[in-house]
């Protein structure tokens, strides 16, 4: 699946990933489609290069060819110099997987995830980054880690029990089964299941929603929800006065203000 086919292709060569950027979308596709997108170093690496080439993208999809979104990490593939033992694991989060979590975390513009197939270890963190998660009918997430006697990793002990609560958390990380769209939905782990002829055109329509949002105000929420998730109440309160302070003196901001006098709807332009 490559949302935006047609879209612009940057001046960049990527050997795991396609990457476009129609008009004010950005779509990383993960592609590795014969061992189901599994996520080696160098589509981490791939991965990590596209989103410092963003340029005037006011929103970001990420979606997987074929059928997968991502199978996870995969430590040995072909052409990559195999990753053996704990310590080349412990090296493989470190210095790969968790620098791509933080970038994501850390963008200006809103992330849409649209999940076809599976997204297990490494897939499923990468597709709860998004602001808003689209899964198809054919979706599941898992947490397949202990199932190998591992841990999971990607940031999801962090980012589940903040979505879905710790028995719901500890259900999906001890027991290692897969969750199916619509049970993600109703956990609130997902922003929406939807069928798998759908998903393309739900994941379009949203992206170019956000695409023609407030940008500096998307790029303030994101910021101050990862603060609220780290901090205290109080610093909550005071990241979200200087978050207005920034917001507050936008083109965007004015221009919405104007809108609502004038009762009509904002022309945002992102600045």
């Amino acid at each position: 699946m490559l949302f935006h086919e047609t879209g612009e292709q940057p001046h960049m060569n990527f050997e795991t990933i396609k990457f476009a950027v129609d008009g004010n979308v950005a779509t990383i596709t993960m592609n590795r489609p014969e061992r189901l997108n599994a996520c080696s170093l160098g589509m981490a690496d791939d991965m990590l290069r596209a989103l410092d080439h963003l340029g005037d993208a006011r929103a970001l999809v990420i979606t997987g060819e074929g059928r997968a979104f991502c199978s996870g990490a995969d430590l040995t593939a072909s052409g990559e110099r195999p990753v053996t033992g704990a310590q080349g694991s412990y090296m493989a989060l470190t210095e790969k997987y968790n620098p791509l979590m933080m970038k994501l975390a850390r963008l200006d513009v809103p992330v849409i995830c649209a999940v076809n197939g599976p997204a297990a270890g490494i897939g499923c963190s990468i597709a709860l980054a998004g602001d808003f998660v689209i899964a198809g009918a054919s979706a599941y997430f898992l947490q397949a880690f202990v199932n190998i006697g591992l841990v999971p990793d990607g940031g999801s002990s962090w980012m589940l029990p903040r979505l879905i609560g710790k028995a719901r958390a500890t259900e999906m990380m001890m027991l290692g089964e897969k969750i199916g769209p619509e049970k993600a939905c109703e956990w609130g782990m997902i922003y929406k299941a939807v069928a798998d002829e759908s998903l393309t055109g739900e994941t379009q329509a949203l992206a170019t929603r956000l695409a023609n949002g407030p940008t500096v105000s998307y790029a303030t929420i994101r910021k101050n929800i990862l603060t609220a998730l780290e901090n205290s109440y109080a610093q909550a309160l005071q990241a979200e006065a200087e978050g207005q302070r920034l917001a507050g003196g936008t083109d965007d901001a004015r221009e919405g203000s104007m809108a609502f006098v004038e009762k009509r709807k904002p022309a945002f332009q992102g600045r």
